[in-house]
């Protein structure tokens, strides 16, 4: 808090000063930048905001556009998230300002102006899934709505500093996702049943990746925080028992199998079970992982083999 300035304009306050809240913070946020600190600034809400914006074009009898905006609204977001940025201050140290705004669609809707053109402006987006929430899944962040332009940028930092394999691992997962919505509509039409073990495979491996890695409990001492290195080998250990499985599949073992293997329920239990201070316990892991994978393998070739 001693690094925290707060600035307050509630609903019952005069619509001027809710539209002013946003360019206050932003104008304070560049002083300390100048003076070579990096300040965050958290907005909340600019769909607030712009509803202050449209209160007072309408009481300036301005011609309204989308849903009573101004005109002029993708202008006054752009002009505010322009300001983000990193710099050399005059006193020779280095600044920044981040912006970080939240948007409340009324309804969840996306659709609406302030959603619309807030994307049109920034390069990372996480939109929250009432959905999500509801099954007391959280952080409930959508994996299918939520994007980030920043890959290029931060790949080399992830793969210099954390895993080589780190990009490749992120775009076979988001690939399994994107798959796994297309399965999912067609369980709802016949069952999954109908589904051959490949396709049913991805089904499972993402609920995995779900549970086990994009779910976090911040009551449990362990997952309450989780170091980047952790977080890359969890993840490569989902890809691995996705790839591993795929293969065994194709060579002939069927899913009811993989199911059964006990190495499933530690990588279920792994973000729980293995400390940040322990990487050596997902290695373990990975090392059972292959093992068993490997048995299978060779049961399936000596079934070949006698037949």
């Amino acid at each position: 808090m001693e690094r925290t300035v707060l600035i307050a304009n509630t609903s019952n306050m005069p619509v001027s000063a809710r539209e002013a809240s946003i360019y206050t913070g932003v104008t304070m946020a560049e002083y300390f930048r100048d003076m070579g600190l990096h300040v965050a600034v958290m907005a909340d809400s600019t769909s607030r905001w712009a509803e202050a914006l449209r209160e007072l074009s309408g009481r300036m009898e301005e011609m309204p556009a989308e849903e009573g905006f101004p005109a002029y609204l993708p202008t006054k977001i752009a002009q505010f998230y322009e300001r983000a940025g990193f710099m050399r201050a005059h006193c020779g140290r280095d600044g920044s300002v981040t912006i970080i705004g939240a948007v409340s669609p009324p309804g969840g809707d996306f659709s609406e102006p302030v959603t619309q053109h807030t994307k049109r402006f920034i390069r990372c987006f996480w939109g929250l899934d009432r959905q999500l929430a509801n099954a007391r899944h959280y952080p409930a962040i959508s994996w299918t709505d939520s994007y980030s332009e920043y890959l290029g940028d931060i790949a080399p930092w992830w793969e210099a500093n954390v895993t080589p394999h780190w990009h490749t691992d992120r775009g076979i997962i988001m690939d399994l996702l994107q798959r796994e919505v297309k399965l999912q509509q067609v369980v709802k039409l016949v069952g999954p049943d109908a589904l051959p073990d490949s396709q049913r495979f991805i089904i499972e491996v993402c609920t995995l990746f779900k549970n086990a890695f994009l779910q976090q409990n911040a009551f449990d001492t362990v997952d309450m925080f989780s170091t980047v290195q952790k977080q890359a080998k969890m993840l490569h250990i989902i890809v691995t028992w996705y790839q591993r499985g795929a293969e065994a599949i194709k060579a002939g073992t069927t899913l009811s199998v993989i199911r059964k293997m006990k190495i499933h329920q530690n990588i279920v239990k792994m973000k729980f079970a293995i400390a940040n201070d322990d990487p050596d316990g997902l290695d373990t892991i990975a090392a059972k992982l292959e093992r068993s994978f490997d048995r299978i393998a060779g049961t399936v070739q000596a079934e070949e083999t006698r037949s």
